[in-house]
């Protein structure tokens, strides 16, 4: 968490608010001063609140707090960028969850990698009422994961974000594999 500012002023000094009466005395202004050591980081976060919710702005410890207020998909590791994206992006995520854009953008964000996505329906169109369904008879989804340096906790995270984000009715299955390497030349 961020710590106190060493020598933050206030911008609203309650010293100069106080009745004439007040504004000679010694006491009255010292005691203030305390209050206004005490009120200068609170106001000073209440002038920048716009800033604490725009995820590039925003600092990281609130950032991630933030990221679980708006249902990011986020395990805590992931490196300040993509978590600030994974934050912005959080809403629209929401609004095209259970599909394959939005189950294809949620691995790229968490991962920097797009995933291979294959899954069993379809769509047609036809003039004629009774025509064959496209697809297969059972739903299925398969999400496979080309890493350059898959770790063992990669497939256990990539299990958790398509549970998240597939067609609620889907049964899946997921794989990691490593990238090939392409020679340096």
């Amino acid at each position: 968490m961020r710590g106190s500012v060493d020598g933050l002023g206030s911008s609203v000094p309650i010293g100069a608010m106080l009745p004439a009466v007040f504004a000679d005395d010694d006491l009255a202004q010292r005691f203030v001063a305390g209050l206004d050591e005490v009120l200068a980081p609170i106001l000073n976060v209440l002038d920048c609140l716009p800033a604490y919710f725009d995820p590039a702005l925003a600092p990281v410890d609130f950032t991630r707090w933030l990221a679980g207020w708006v249902g990011a998909e986020t395990d805590g590791t992931e490196p300040e960028p993509r978590l600030r994206a994974a934050v912005a992006a959080a809403a629209y995520l929401h609004r095209v969850r259970g599909t394959r854009r939005g189950l294809s953008e949620t691995i790229r964000l968490a991962f920097g990698v797009e995933p291979e996505i294959s899954e069993s329906g379809g769509s047609a169109w036809s003039a004629r009422p009774l025509g064959p369904f496209p697809g297969d008879q059972r739903p299925h989804l398969h999400v496979t994961l080309r890493l350059p340096d898959p770790g063992p906790a990669d497939e256990h995270r990539l299990d958790t974000l398509v549970a998240a984000a597939r067609p609620a009715h889907m049964p899946y299955t997921v794989k990691v594999t490593a990238a090939e390497r392409t020679p340096e030349r």
